[in-house]
């Protein structure tokens, strides 16, 4: 089966695991590139707004003192663009985390509430996040032990209320989040497909940010607007908020710009990038209709090994 999720290695190309920790992927690696006349674009762009090689100025191995640290983290899975895994992400990373016995929560902070319907529960009437009491009281639990689910609103209010990032009403929010929930290891959010306010109040919210990214050309150029809303919530929340890494979904090992995206992003952004890529699977497009996690309704799927595999790491960074 393993043979199945090995990424294929065209000429030049070389996997995170073929240079020693800390070695430049570009030392004697030759590696493969998006050679499209301005393949550089993205990442000119990206230098241009931090001056550095790695946009946050730290690697994923630099971890905030203990005493800064939440009694429970929370992991904002956000892009702003859509169709990229990122609902799919943030509900079976869940499940993944459940099933490996965290007590685990997720707040469906999109008014579209897939992630709510993804796990067979209705949207609510009004976002618990905006209701002046307990959130304890909203939680709903699921069909697998230890996974609850906050769950979301198409209520026109509730989306402006939430989107609302000034500081008295992000401080307001945060509040209301930390102080509502108790009893979880982790907490995640799953944010709507843009780069607007209401993923900026989410942003601040969080410890740590995943932002999932489909293995096309497109995907690499739509980095950098990303990337400077999450640097300007890591200033707001005075370094709080961390970036857990960058996965990349739908990852054909057929095509060839599936390699050349993956390397290109690697090369780039080096130990920030997940291990682990999620496939195209049929199993993930229809988990979701029936109501359930890829674990409950095909695990022995592609899909549903890939994101136990992303649950191992994300464990392991800690």
């Amino acid at each position: 089966m393993d043979r199945i999720y090995q990424r294929r290695q065209p000429v030049g190309y070389v996997t995170a695991t073929a240079c020693p920790r800390g070695t430049p992927r570009t030392a004697g690696y030759p590696a493969a590139r998006l050679d499209h006349g301005n393949r550089t674009t993205a990442q000119f762009h990206v230098k241009l707004a931090f001056g550095k090689t790695t946009p946050f100025g730290y690697h994923s191995q630099d971890r905030k003192p203990a005493g800064k640290q939440a009694m429970f983290k929370t992991l904002c899975v956000a892009n702003q663009k859509g169709g990229v895994g990122k609902t799919t992400t943030a509900v079976n990373l869940s499940a993944a985390l459940a099933i490996a016995g965290h007590r685990v929560l997720l707040i469906d902070m999109d008014p579209q509430c897939n992630a709510t319907g993804a796990l067979g529960h209705r949207p609510t009437d009004g976002h618990p996040l905006v209701r002046q009491q307990p959130l304890a009281e909203s939680v709903v639990e699921t069909e697998l032990a230890k996974l609850s689910l906050l769950p979301g609103s198409r209520t026109f209010h509730d989306v402006d209320q939430l989107a609302k990032t000034d500081a008295p009403e992000a401080d307001r929010l945060r509040e209301h989040l930390t102080g509502g929930i108790d009893g979880y290891d982790y907490v995640l959010l799953d944010c709507p497909p843009s780069i607007g306010t209401l993923t900026q109040a989410a942003l601040i919210c969080s410890t740590e940010v995943l932002m999932p990214i489909q293995c096309e050309y497109f995907a690499m150029e739509g980095l950098t607007q990303l990337i400077q809303v999450i640097r300007k919530a890591i200033q707001q929340t005075d370094g709080r908020l961390t970036f857990a890494g960058i996965l990349l979904t739908m990852y054909d090992p057929g095509l060839e710009l599936t390699h050349e995206v993956d390397g290109e992003v690697r090369e780039f952004f080096g130990d920030i990038v997940f291990e682990t890529v999620v496939p195209r699977d049929v199993a993930l497009s229809e988990s979701p209709s029936h109501g359930k996690s890829v674990f409950q309704y095909a695990p022995r799927s592609r899909g549903a090994f890939a994101y136990t595999q992303l649950c191992m790491e994300v464990l392991q960074r800690e």
